[in-house]
């Protein structure tokens, strides 16, 4: 599947409590299964939190269905990027 980069404008996010990220995962975390019940296939990877956004890694099968879960969940996708190819320190290394 497809993997995308979410970049979410939420003011303040970087200051907020833990049990205030919790909430929000859990909410995440509802739609996503309802989305999979509803044969959808989305999956939260993990999100980078920073001042006032966030910066959310998906797999789906399309990012109709990553417009969809910001829609339905009320967390904004601001900017919703294609990943196209993956780097890492390993990819330095001859083959």
């Amino acid at each position: 599947m497809p993997r995308y980069v979410i970049e979410r404008d939420i003011p303040e996010i970087g200051s907020a409590a833990r049990d205030e990220l919790r909430a929000a995962a859990q909410k995440s975390n509802g739609i996503l299964a309802a989305m999979k019940a509803e044969s959808k296939n989305i999956q939260w990877e993990h999100s980078y939190v920073a001042g006032n956004k966030t910066f959310c890694i998906y797999i789906a099968d399309s990012e109709a269905l990553v417009h969809e879960h910001a829609e339905r969940s009320g967390f904004p996708a601001t900017v919703v990027t294609p990943v196209r190819k993956m780097i890492d320190p390993v990819t330095a290394e001859d083959s």
